[in-house]
């Protein structure tokens, strides 16, 4: 199929979903249980992601993702294999969470790669976060056009903030606290700004910026230049990013436009849905695993596609999991920022390919 006769057999399989969820008396979507349901009653709902899967011909099936586990999803994303033959990609995702390590010591082998070290200047892939959450990743610094001379940096809103009880200015340290980080010694800014996360309500992107403070040396151009382009994921593309937890990884973009995307966030916020996301598998082994959180997944050539927030440690064609990121440019909009470029220029650097693996 091309893109949009993917786009229409996604949208009438989407409906046909609803209409089995209905037949069966089953929530048609994580929030169909009602407003006094608990967290865990919500991770039972048999939600399935639907998205947009490149094909080798360069067409597309649509991708059907369903969790092991959760009561009937294996069955329905067979019934929508069978309504649509040879069109969709079926997989098991295994259950999606925030990627933020649990309260334990970092694994030794984040430690001995170096990402989860005090690191001065700041670069993306280390270890950071508010000041009461464990640790994620530092994607990329960005800037606001109207506020001259201010650094951001960009993660996502479980890393910064981490609940809704967090308030502007709380303090951001890097590493991480799970790490050793904390206040004052490791302080390196405040939480600036959030794009508002509530249970209950749909949502794009999980983001948010620190304000660096002043006299904290960064270094943006680690370890592909200075990334200051992005582009709309199509599909197909080779991708690396640079994480707190597994360093350097590769992988592809195994779907887009995935709706329906059920994250697990804790007791406080419970599960929350997205919808046009982006999916990536590893190559050669996982993508991601807890930590890398907030990572900037981009090209080959340093161009930007996504925003790590999300992901499983089963599923996927080899099992080793499968990662889920905002699109880029939504994550910018969002906030009203750009991706800096380094001092001395916005011109990519040659690619740092030796990197530890």
């Amino acid at each position: 199929m091309d893109l949009t006769q993917a786009r229409e057999t996604k949208a009438q399989l989407t409906d046909f979903a609803r209409e089995l969820a209905e037949r069966h008396g089953v929530p048609a979507s994580p929030y169909a249980v009602g407003d006094d349901a608990s967290p865990a009653d919500v991770v039972r709902a048999p939600t399935l992601s639907l998205g947009l899967a490149p094909q080798g011909d360069g067409g597309f099936a649509v991708a059907v993702r369903y969790r092991l586990g959760v009561p009937t999803a294996r069955s329905f994303a067979r019934r929508l294999a069978a309504e649509a033959g040879d069109d969709v990609d079926v997989r098991r995702t295994g259950r999606i969470r925030t990627l933020t390590p649990q309260p334990r010591p970092p694994v030794v082998t984040a430690r001995a790669l170096g990402e989860t070290g005090r690191v001065r200047p700041l670069r993306p892939g280390v270890s950071v976060a508010h000041v009461d959450v464990t640790a994620g990743t530092l994607g990329a610094f960005v800037v606001k056009a109207d506020d001259d001379g201010a650094r951001y940096v960009l993660s996502n809103y479980h890393v910064l903030a981490g609940s809704p009880a967090a308030q502007v200015g709380d303090v951001v340290v890097q590493p991480g606290p799970a790490d050793g980080g904390g206040a004052p010694r490791d302080r390196v800014g405040t939480l600036a700004q959030v794009v508002p996360l509530a249970p209950g309500q749909p949502a794009t992107v999980d983001a948010a910026l620190a304000l660096l403070d002043d006299g904290i040396d960064v270094d943006p151009t680690y370890p592909v230049g200075a990334v200051t382009t992005t582009a709309v994921a199509v599909g197909g593309e080779s991708v690396e990013k640079i994480g707190r937890t597994t360093a350097h990884t590769q992988g592809r973009v195994t779907a887009i436009e995935m709706d329906d995307v059920v994250v697990g966030y804790g007791d406080e916020l419970g599960v929350l849905s997205f919808d046009n996301q982006i999916e990536v598998e590893g190559v050669g082994g996982a993508f991601s695993r807890g930590g890398d959180s907030g990572s900037l997944v981009y090209r080959e050539d340093g161009v930007a596609l996504g925003l790590l927030f999300a992901g499983s440690e089963t599923g996927g064609a080899d099992g080793s999991g499968l990662t889920y990121c905002n699109p880029v440019d939504a994550v910018l909009q969002a906030l009203g920022v750009t991706l800096a470029s380094h001092p001395g220029g916005s011109r990519l650097a040659e690619v740092v390919r030796e990197l530890p693996r």
